[in-house]
């Protein structure tokens, strides 16, 4: 065999060897990651506030303490302060298996931490105690959104959520999967974001059926204020 050939065969044996090392390397660093810490997030870029705000659908929901939708009619009103240094979210939503279909209203608020950064927004309130981060992803403002939560508390694995929102009931297939292909490199697994039911969400008249809703129906309703989509307390998964 000649020297050269030789040479070849050991630099194509080590350029391999430190293929697999790599390859090793970030498997490990995949595997080791720290899943107590919010990932890097970046929300959209040259975001025009004032463009977002008001009347969304959420269209698609995903929470990583959740493992089936609890929800339906899930609708949101966004505002911000005349400051422009705060954001609320006022939001009315249905449990899936509430037979009167009750409607309950809910409401979150966000600081602004940097005016060069608007997507970025920052829990407010002081009953939650951790870091709740709030980005958005991604917007057209006229029809469809993107936003990604993410909340920390110590020694607690860290609470994931996503809306996919849209100014009508509904959004077109395309648009959708846009969306989605934006949330896996986020850790947000998506098997799990559930399409958002928006049809028939008026009140259902009280009627004789009433009498026939489980008391596990009656204490949720009765607790849904504590217990609402944004405010849950986040349990390992």
């Amino acid at each position: 065999m000649q020297p050269g050939t030789k040479r070849a065969r050991f630099c194509s044996t080590i350029i391999a060897l430190l293929f697999l090392i790599g390859y090793s390397v970030d498997a490990t660093w995949k595997r080791r990651e720290d899943k107590t810490k919010c990932p890097k997030v970046k929300g959209i870029r040259n975001f025009d506030i004032s463009e977002f705000l008001g009347s969304w659908y959420i269209v698609q929901y995903y929470a990583s303490s959740e493992e089936a939708l609890a929800y339906r009619c899930m609708r949101a009103e966004l505002s911000i302060s005349p400051e422009s240094t705060e954001v609320t979210m006022n939001f009315t939503y249905s449990f899936t298996d509430d037979p009167i279909n009750e409607q309950l209203v809910g409401n979150i608020t966000w600081k602004i931490p940097s005016p060069e950064l608007p997507a970025h927004w920052v829990h407010a309130e002081y009953p939650y105690e951790g870091v709740y981060n709030t980005y958005v992803l991604d917007s057209d403002y006229k029809s469809w959104a993107l936003l990604m939560h993410c909340a920390e508390q110590s020694k607690t694995p860290r609470y994931l959520s996503s809306f996919i929102m849209s100014r009508e009931p509904s959004l077109g297939t395309n648009v959708i999967s846009y969306l989605r292909e934006k949330l896996p490199r986020y850790d947000i697994d998506l098997e799990y974001m559930f399409p958002m039911d928006q049809n028939q969400c008026n009140k259902t008249e009280i009627s004789e059926m009433d009498m026939l809703i489980p008391p596990s129906v009656i204490a949720r309703r009765n607790n849904a204020a504590r217990k609402h989509p944004l405010k849950r307390k986040h349990r390992r998964v």
